[in-house]
């Protein structure tokens, strides 16, 4: 009689059970479950989890949007430090015997009102916008990331004290509160635009943190810490903070875009940057009034800041999708 431990056909096997006995499985299942990494005995796979951040890393070298505007901006970057790389004349070089003229040799874009190379004034062009949208940016998401957090945090009087100062300042027209306050600085430096850019900018960034921190506060995570007599300082900056920065980095992303066309709009009131900075916004008021004779004086400044604005409203749509596992 055979014995009914051993196995019924070339493709069987047998497996010890904790009781003592045998359960019969198939080779391939044998050896599958022998080759599974992780724990004695193929207990299981071992995967290191991955945090948010290499996860959205993960996602955004996925995303071709990500990466086009990534290169548009790197590029932007490079000419506002190097504008020389590829930009080799003065823009304050001017000569009156080229007014108007349209594209020539060494000249690809023509000339402006005034006769200066509207090619070279475009690539300097760059510096004086990223510049304001970098540093307005970063002034704005630490203020309203340092106030909003604090306000979210510890609630009560400051938190109700905070929220009346952000509808103050919600109730001021950006643009009318441009004219008003700019209109009386004397400055051709970029520091009086960015600074009123944050005055009136880090409201948003601020009720943003504000929900964020409020929402982390919650998670388990940060009352056990609470429980286990953590301060403060050590809950916000190792326990809330990375959890609650995603929403603040999307819009302020997002916001450097706006930020740009801004001091455009500024400048083009006459209330912005002021020569001889050079500017897009600058060179686009002075264009205007020639749009009819001399249409490519307008034409080149206004397209350098649409395709600027694009990119980092293309590089903040991509980075809130990747931040937000919702939209996946």
């Amino acid at each position: 009689m055979p014995d009914p431990r051993e196995p019924d056909g070339p493709d069987g096997a047998i497996a010890p059970t904790g009781a003592g006995g045998a359960m019969d499985l198939a080779a391939t299942e044998g050896s599958t479950l022998d080759k599974v990494p992780g724990g004695p005995e193929g207990t299981g796979p071992s995967t290191p989890a991955r945090s948010l951040w290499s996860d959205a890393w993960r996602e955004l070298r996925r995303n071709p949007i990500f990466i086009i505007s990534g290169l548009i901006i790197a590029f932007l970057v490079v000419i506002s430090i190097w504008p020389s790389l590829i930009a080799s004349g003065n823009p304050l070089s001017c000569d009156l015997a080229n007014a108007q003229k349209s594209s020539t040799a060494g000249h690809p874009f023509g000339f402006d009102g005034q006769g200066c190379d509207v090619y070279t004034r475009t690539v300097y062009g760059a510096r004086a916008s990223v510049t304001v949208g970098v540093c307005a940016t970063l002034g704005v998401a630490i203020l309203g990331s340092v106030l909003g957090g604090l306000a979210g945090f510890f609630g009560g009087f400051w938190d109700a004290i905070l929220s009346r100062i952000t509808d103050v300042f919600f109730a001021i027209p950006v643009v009318l509160g441009g004219l008003v306050l700019l209109s009386v600085v004397t400055s051709n430096t970029v520091w009086p635009v960015i600074g009123f850019m944050v005055l009136l900018g880090w409201p948003q960034l601020s009720r943003i943190a504000r929900g964020s921190v409020i929402t982390a506060k919650q998670n388990d995570y940060v009352q056990a810490a609470r429980a286990l007599g953590a301060s403060n300082s050590r809950m916000l900056l190792r326990h809330i903070a990375p959890n609650a920065i995603a929403p603040v980095i999307v819009v302020a992303t997002i916001a450097l875009g706006t930020y740009i066309a801004l001091e455009a709009t500024l400048s083009y009131l006459g209330v912005g940057l002021k020569p001889p900075t050079v500017s897009w916004g600058i060179d686009i008021s002075a264009a205007s009034q020639y749009i009819r004779n001399a249409p490519h004086m307008l034409l080149w400044p206004a397209g350098a800041l649409a395709i600027t604005v694009l990119a980092f409203i293309m590089l903040g749509d991509a980075v809130r999708d990747a931040l937000d596992p919702k939209l996946r």
